[in-house]
């Protein structure tokens, strides 16, 4: 089974985040900037003078297809990387997978989100 393992993190800890899943020999991610708004308090700034209410914060997405094996692996370098203890560090979502096909080759599933080379 392969699942896709989804966390969402400040952006100051996206380097962290990739280092730590280096370290896990967790491969094959995509990175992508949002904004959002979870648990975080509301902050006011103010702009050109007028006191604006932000309710969107930037965060970072990693979504990284792994295979059954590498599910807490991936779960626990987020956590590592992520984790400030401050409320506002984020959020992991697993969910399975129904289909994985590489496109080049046309493997798929457990075999389209194995590195290349490491079969």
């Amino acid at each position: 089974m392969v699942k896709l393992v989804i966390g969402i993190v400040r952006p100051e800890k996206a380097n962290d985040v990739l280092e730590a899943l280096y370290r896990a020999d967790v491969k094959g991610l995509s990175i992508s900037h949002l904004q959002g708004h979870g648990g975080e308090l509301d902050r006011v700034e103010t702009y050109r003078g007028t006191t604006v209410k932000m309710e969107l914060t930037e965060k970072v997405r990693f979504e990284i297809a792994v295979s059954e094996e590498f599910v807490k692996p991936t779960i626990d370098a987020l956590c590592e990387g992520a984790r400030t203890g401050e409320v506002g560090d984020g959020k992991i979502f697993v969910v399975p997978l129904e289909q994985v096909i590489r496109i080049r080759t046309g493997e798929g599933d457990r075999a389209a989100v194995t590195p290349v080379g490491e079969r």
